[in-house]
């Protein structure tokens, strides 16, 4: 069987990669193969950490009102609890930054909470 090597096409699709490659260590960011390899498992890193962003930030969250809350004496599932029944409709995201920016306003909510 005769061999096929691509011509310009695969130059171009060569060039392309490498350009995408820039930054990388060493053969990572020379060698097509090695390059290419390296922008396929980072593609992937990539798709999956998008998903896992999103987990993080809601730990820290939580973290943050559950700091927060103890400071006002009660615990984070408690306060969740409190709040649902007070039908207080704040995400976690929203109550993180009012625990971080603002104290007084969540000592308020706290409050609203515990009543």
């Amino acid at each position: 069987m005769a061999r096929v090597k691509g011509g310009p096409q695969g130059h171009r699709r060569h060039k392309r990669l490498l350009k995408l490659a820039e930054g990388y260590r060493a053969t990572r960011s020379k060698l097509f193969r090695r390059a290419n390899e390296t922008l396929l498992s980072g593609l992937v890193y990539a798709f999956r950490d998008r998903r896992v962003r999103k987990r993080d930030l809601r730990r820290l969250w939580i973290s943050r009102i559950n700091a927060a809350a103890r400071l006002n004496g009660i615990s984070y599932s408690r306060l969740i609890s409190a709040l649902r029944k007070a039908e207080v409709n704040l995400n976690r995201k929203m109550l993180a930054d009012l625990a971080v920016r603002d104290p007084e306003a969540f000592s308020a909510i706290v409050n609203v909470a515990k009543a």
